[in-house]
């Protein structure tokens, strides 16, 4: 059986990335051989849809089972539609992880455990950007209607 694991490297004694869409790496283990292929994640740095964009890279490799740290909504739905099983919490050594899934200590994940666009740098775009500078909304509203204040004076005047 082939399993994707999210990885922080390119070989078996890497760490588990406990991001799903953003790894920088999926090492794709066969878990009778323990043969590993590491296979890039180019979506890691992307813009929204990299969750998808990664559930279907790993699927595309023939991956049957996802172990990752966290794996957010978008993602966990698309590996749910082919027939992926994922298994979120999981932390360490690939090999370990291989190892204990092998052994039965993992169980399929129900459901996402992260809310979308959590592992975006920032939290994304706009809405972070609201959060954290008060909403972006000044006296004029952004529309426009500061009033005209300015007497042109300036510039060494």
């Amino acid at each position: 059986m082939k399993i994707a694991v999210s990885a922080t490297g390119q070989d078996i004694e890497a760490n588990v990335d406990p991001r799903f869409g953003r790894a920088q790496y999926f090492l794709i283990v066969d878990t009778e051989t323990m043969q590993a292929e590491a296979v890039s994640n180019d979506n890691a740095m992307g813009g929204g849809g990299v969750g998808i964009a990664s559930a279907q890279l790993v699927a595309n490799k023939g991956a049957e089972v996802v172990l990752t740290g966290n794996c957010g909504p978008n993602a966990f739905s698309a590996l749910a539609q082919v027939g992926v099983q994922v298994i979120i919490g999981v932390s360490g050594k690939i090999k370990d992880a291989v190892e204990a899934y092998k052994a039965g200590k993992y169980q399929a994940a129900p459901q996402a455990n992260v809310a979308e666009h959590s592992g975006s740098p920032q939290g994304g775009g706009t809405q972070a950007m609201n959060q954290q500078m008060g909403g972006g909304m000044g006296r004029g509203g952004g529309r426009g209607m500061g009033g005209g204040g300015g007497r042109g004076r300036g510039m060494g005047r």
